[in-house]
């Protein structure tokens, strides 16, 4: 018989082939030393997702898209921020002005990118948030049903806390997050805005609900102290700050007076002690356009944000203060 047909294929025959083989398991080793270290990195990024959500709501299919940060299947139940776009923009272009992404990537929160409605599904895109605008206006689309159904379907699919959902939007966007915190502040926990306009004719929020306003004074579009438009088509005139902050400083029960402190060209003023410990902050930027402050300008002609304060920053800090009770 032929002894070698027996012996094993890894067995080497020489004691040069016993070196090789012996500096291969070293490496082999060493390697799946460094492979675990990196495993167990990679499955902690892993869990960092984008996602695409549809549903129909008012017989039209819906498409939100979902940014999901690391480690967030592995720590409980996390917060999710739904930040809706202004008129004629669209989810992926508030998620790049915003830079909301890589906030919620360093915090842990999920984050949800709604598109509003056109016609035919095609931009430009708009919320109705009562009397603004465009198609999502003309047509009385229900889009609080629709964020309704989505915070549902959010709850369901993914690991989210129901006490910490949240609404932030900018321009029509804000305006629609004004109106959310009037008509669904039983699923809200607060609402911020940015360059928007409470344009709601009502508001019967059944809820307590801390609200942020963030708003520059140069605003051309949604001006600060109300009045036409300078640059939109709609017809229509927008209340000013003002009617937003006092309506939900009443709302809440907070006090009338507020602290107040200037930072360069932004000025806040706080408004505490209301129920359930909710407040309403205003910060107000001298000489502010209409822009998402400390992130990208809207489009190449559109107004320069101001660098001097993050509109992201400003908005998950008040989130984080403020879960429903």
């Amino acid at each position: 018989m032929d002894t070698r047909s027996t012996r094993p294929f890894y067995e080497p025959r020489t004691p040069r082939a016993r070196w090789m083989w012996w500096i291969v398991g070293l490496v082999v080793v060493t390697t799946g030393q460094r492979t675990d270290g990196y495993a167990a990195e990679n499955r902690q990024k892993a869990t960092r997702a984008d996602h695409r959500e549809t549903l129909v709501s008012d017989r039209r299919r819906r498409v939100t898209m979902i940014h999901q940060p690391p480690w967030s299947t592995e720590s409980g139940l996390r917060p999710v921020v739904i930040v809706l776009h202004g008129h004629g923009d669209s989810a992926q272009r508030i998620r790049r002005i915003s830079g909301m992404d890589a906030k919620a990537d360093r915090e842990g929160f999920f984050v949800a990118y709604p598109n509003g409605t056109g016609w035919g599904g095609l931009p430009p895109l708009s919320w109705n948030a009562g009397r603004c605008c465009g198609y999502a206006m003309e047509r009385g689309v229900d889009d609080v049903a629709f964020i309704r159904a989505l915070i549902q379907q959010l709850l369901q699919h993914y690991p989210i806390d129901p006490q910490r959902v949240y609404v932030a939007g900018i321009s029509n966007g804000g305006m629609m997050a004004y109106r959310l915190g009037c008509e669904l502040s039983e699923s809200i926990a607060a609402i911020a805005t940015v360059a928007g306009a409470l344009t709601t004719s009502s508001c019967s929020s059944t809820h307590p609900l801390s609200a942020l306003i963030i708003h520059g004074t140069a605003d051309r579009h949604v001006r600060y102290d109300g009045g036409a438009s300078l640059l939109s088509r709609d017809a229509r005139v927008d209340p000013p700050v003002s009617r937003a902050v006092s309506l939900w400083v009443k709302h809440n029960g907070c006090r009338t007076s507020p602290q107040r402190s200037a930072h360069g060209h932004i000025v806040q003023e706080t408004y505490a002690g209301g129920r359930d410990g909710t407040e309403v902050v205003l910060y107000t930027i001298q000489g502010g356009g209409h822009a998402w402050p400390g992130g990208r300008r809207g489009w190449w002609l559109g107004d320069a944000p101001t660098k001097e304060v993050s509109a992201t920053d400003l908005i998950w800090e008040f989130f984080l203060r403020h879960p429903k009770s």
